[in-house]
């Protein structure tokens, strides 16, 4: 229930905060001053969403798989385009950061690379499924390690370049701003090459043709067992098959 306050509260919310936008247009003192006000409080809902989705994880037995990497990889990120989001949301530091490098880092995390992150996961997770055919786990993870490296070195050196006063939008830069911009250069050439690996990946699994219904240790087994759609409860209660070694049910036993 927590999750669903927190997304219609965002809703509402982010119907009235859009002047957050135009902070340097020259509106009144009081209007700037609701307008960061009500930034700042999405922060709030927002936050809720990011410690229940670390406390569901905390709380459940994770099969650690490229899904979940990718999903783990999708609240850090998302996360620190968060915070530069509420260092924007301030209209008298948006003065000085209005269309610089730094807004264009924090919207990249939150969307460039936060939406694909998560798309990225669903897509590792229902492929095997959709396809019929098994992605190489062990390959995938660096194929995400190499996309995480290579976001990250694009769009973390663009905070570096807005807080120096590097303006968005144009062409050529001061030869002051070389330095991050080569990084962040690199970054991007390590991202479109990923992206390059991830499609062989997939050109891969189609050719050596690995059916997942003869893997007993997949985590969508289950899915691939129902017809699909699948009918409506399908299973009267979910069991757990991880077991305890008989060592250690009898250490507990005796603590009782």
């Amino acid at each position: 229930m927590g999750i669903i306050y927190a997304m219609t509260s965002i809703r509402f919310l982010g119907f009235i905060v859009w002047a957050h936008h135009i902070f340097t247009i020259g509106i009144d003192v009081d209007s700037r001053a609701y307008f960061t006000s009500a930034t700042m409080i999405i922060a709030i809902p927002t936050g809720i969403k990011i410690f229940r989705w670390l406390a569901t994880m905390s709380g459940s037995y994770l099969w650690i798989d490229v899904s979940i990497i990718w999903a783990i990889g999708f609240i850090v990120l998302f996360t620190i385009g968060g915070l530069t989001g509420i260092v924007l949301s301030n209209s008298s530091i948006d003065v000085s950061l209005h269309d610089t490098y730094y807004v264009v880092a924090h919207f990249h995390y939150v969307l460039s690379i936060g939406a694909v992150f998560a798309l990225m996961s669903g897509i590792t997770h229902w492929f095997p499924l959709i396809a019929r055919i098994l992605i190489h786990p062990k390959i995938l993870k660096i194929q995400f390690l190499s996309m995480f490296v290579g976001v990250n070195l694009t769009f973390f050196p663009q905070h570096f370049l807005g807080l120096n006063g590097m303006p968005r939008r144009y062409r050529d830069y001061s030869d002051f701003y070389s330095t991050w911009n080569r990084a962040s250069s690199l970054g991007s050439l390590i991202s479109f090459l990923s992206f390059i690996f991830l499609l062989w990946i997939l050109w891969e699994g189609f050719v050596n043709s690995r059916r997942v219904i003869l893997l007993r240790r997949i985590i969508s087994f289950v899915e691939i067992k129902n017809i699909r759609p699948p009918f409506q409860h399908s299973f009267n209660q979910t069991i757990l098959t991880f077991k305890e070694p008989k060592e250690k049910k009898m250490k507990i036993w005796k603590r009782f």
